[in-house]
């Protein structure tokens, strides 16, 4: 089972929902949803495997302090990669579920069923290992990376002051499987709270509209999540107390636009990374975060700029890459060296973009973010996303796709030509020449990745 300090902060009120099951997590001190006795899983590597988060949040209640290691698979893990996370985690054994595609046994390693109903205890399981819980890296190709956690340092952010009353109900567009996910799911239990479960595939105006039924009260996502969501009418039944941003850059217009959306909640951004853990958030309304969380020393997180890069030390941070050849994951200072480039405007300091995503436009480097926070700003626009497109002149060029606020059913074709006018105008007021698009075209809807960032790839 859990630790004993996350056990007594159970709560009869704690339930995890999802779209068609219900589990009440004191009742795992009375039932079991492996199918063995967790205390035969003890001081093993388990690779989780299941086909839905709930069967997954069911296994990690149960498993941490009893498993030596806990290997998060997020569902878009692909087949050819299992080998490799087995080998690499020096897996015992396998968790599935109904639902998951391994649950055949065909990886050759034991396999534990995990699911609804719970089956009778036998023997309250308790747990003094101190797990190892791993987690994939997302936007890799090949085999993603694994990034080991002390149970300890994915709660360090988690405030363990008194039980807030009444207890929160938390929801998140994220899966469970991955950092960001993981951090809400772990918030709610730990505080004695609730949990809505996303399902994959499930439409933003039917996630919102059963989150509303539920009373979320708390909720987590991507701004290309809350962009999204953003344009449902499901949004005007929907009344959360808090609602948080992480995972990509927060611009001023997402910040702006959730503010009006839910006047009666506090809007805040965090950054975070699989790797570097939760550094900070923001909760004053503006973008970027101010400068004295870089200047400011001997706290539990510390904020370097080196490079115009973000570099973070704290005791949040995730302890090493797992697997053959894994590179440092810190330098010989205990720094996490992110790829997130940064720039100081007078008292704060403001994201630009990463280090691997610069369009080069002649030998000039553009950071697509940079572009789409200047196209986000125009009244009609949604979102955005700014790429390079081959060039033989200048080796590339940039391009950007637009999604309008307005029905995308509507036909304004002399509007959209003023549009791209308007928009052209507004880049060239703030960027420099080489930075403006030299085409917008306005598209319907914008791919995101599995883990809700927009899909960012070259044209």
């Amino acid at each position: 089972m859990l630790c004993d300090g996350l056990r007594r902060r159970h709560s009869s009120r704690s339930v995890i929902w999802d779209v068609d099951a219900r589990i009440a997590l004191s009742d795992l001190a009375f039932g079991t949803s492996l199918e063995r006795d967790p205390a035969e899983l003890h001081g093993k590597s388990l690779l989780i495997l299941t086909g839905d988060q709930l069967t997954t949040a069911l296994a990690l209640v149960e498993l941490n302090g009893v498993a030596r290691r806990l290997v998060l698979c997020p569902p878009d893990v692909q087949p050819a990669q299992v080998a490799v996370l087995i080998a690499d985690a020096q897996a015992e054994a396998i968790v599935v579920s109904a639902r998951s595609p391994y649950a055949d046994g065909a990886l050759g390693l034991p396999t534990i069923r995990c699911g609804l109903p719970l089956a009778p205890r036998a023997n309250a399981t308790t747990g003094s290992m101190d797990t190892e819980w791993a987690l994939l890296t997302s936007g890799t190709t090949g085999p993603p990376k694994m990034v080991a956690h002390r149970f300890d340092a994915l709660c360090a952010a988690i405030d363990l002051g008194p039980a807030p009353v009444p207890a929160p109900i938390w929801s998140t567009f994220y899966d469970i499987r991955r950092y960001g996910g993981l951090q809400i799911f772990l918030r709610a239990i730990i505080t004695g709270g609730s949990l809505v479960l996303s399902r994959a595939g499930e439409g933003a105006s039917d996630f919102l509209t059963r989150i509303a039924e539920r009373g979320v009260t708390h909720i987590s996502g991507t701004p290309s999540h809350w962009r999204r969501a953003l344009m449902s009418a499901a949004c005007a039944n929907f009344h959360p107390q808090y609602v948080r941003l992480s995972g990509e850059i927060a611009d001023q217009p997402i910040l702006d636009a959730l503010s009006i959306q839910f006047p009666q909640a506090s809007i805040g951004h965090a950054y975070a990374s699989t790797e570097a853990g939760v550094a900070f958030e923001v909760r004053d309304g503006k973008a970027g975060f101010p400068a004295h969380l870089v200047q400011q020393s001997g706290g539990d997180v510390e904020l370097e700029i080196v490079d115009g890069r973000l570099r973070i030390r704290s005791a949040r941070t995730a302890d090493r890459y797992l697997g053959r050849g894994a590179a440092e994951l810190k330098d010989d200072r205990g720094f996490v060296r992110t790829s997130d480039l940064v720039e100081r405007r007078q008292d704060r300091f403001f994201f630009v973009g990463r280090g691997d995503g610069v369009v080069n436009v002649g030998g000039l480097k553009v950071h697509p973010e940079e572009v789409e926070d200047v196209i986000n700003r125009h009244g009609e626009v949604r979102m955005s996303l700014v790429k390079g497109r081959r060039n033989p002149i200048t080796g590339e060029i940039v391009v950007a796709d637009v999604v309008l606020r307005r029905n995308p059913v509507e036909a304004q074709h002399d509007r959209d030509a003023e549009l791209r006018d308007e928009i052209i105008e507004m880049c060239r007021e703030s960027l420099e020449a080489h930075k403006v698009p030299a085409m917008i075209r306005f598209v319907d809807a914008l791919d995101l990745s599995a883990s809700g960032k927009l899909a960012r790839r070259h044209a």
